[in-house]
C-alpha cells in the first residue's frame, strides 16, 4: 500500500495522496482482511503523511527523488508510532510506541520494503513523468 500512496504524492500531489492514502487499508482490510483489524487505523493515519510529506518533499521543495522518499518513510513512521501511542490510550495492542521505536521504527524488519521502495519508485515515477510529456 505505500508504494502507490508515494507514487500518487510524487507524480499527482498532496490532495490526491491524502486521499489515496486514507482509502488504502479501509479498502484492502475490506476486500483481502489484511491490514488486521487494529492496524487500520494506524494506517490510515500513517499512509496520508506518507503521499503528504513525498509531495511536500518532491513537488514544493524540489528536492530529489531519493531524499523525497527518505523523508517520506521517516515522516510516516514517527506518525504510526504517535498512531500506536494514540490508539494505545483506547484499545490494548499486540505492542507500543516504545517496542515500536525502540526496534528502529520497524526499519530492520522493513529493509526489503525500503529497499524495493528506492529500487522501483525513483525510475516509474521519471517514466510517468515523462509519458505525461507526450499527451
Amino acid at each position: 500500500m505505500h508504494i502507490p500512496v508515494i507514487i500518487c504524492g510524487l507524480v499527482i500531489g498532496s490532495g490526491p495522496a491524502i486521499i489515496v492514502g486514507l482509502l488504502a487499508p479501509i479498502l484492502s482490510h475490506l476486500l483481502t482482511s489484511m491490514p488486521p483489524t487494529y492496524a487500520v487505523p494506524l494506517m490510515a493515519m500513517e499512509l496520508p503523511f506518507y503521499g503528504l510529506a513525498a509531495a511536500l518533499a518532491y513537488r514544493h521543495f524540489k528536492l530529489n527523488i531519493y531524499l523525497s522518499l527518505l523523508i517520506a518513510m521517516i515522516i510516516g513512521r514517527l506518525v504510526f508510532a504517535l498512531g500506536l501511542f494514540i490508539l494505545g490510550q483506547f484499545i490494548a495492542l499486540p505492542y507500543g510506541p516504545a517496542q515500536f521505536l525502540a526496534a528502529g521504527g520497524a526499519v530492520i524488519s522493513g529493509i526489503p520494503g525500503i529497499i524495493i521502495q528506492f529500487i522501483i519508485i525513483p525510475p516509474l515515477v521519471l517514466s510517468l513523468k515523462r509519458m505525461r510529456h507526450y499527451y
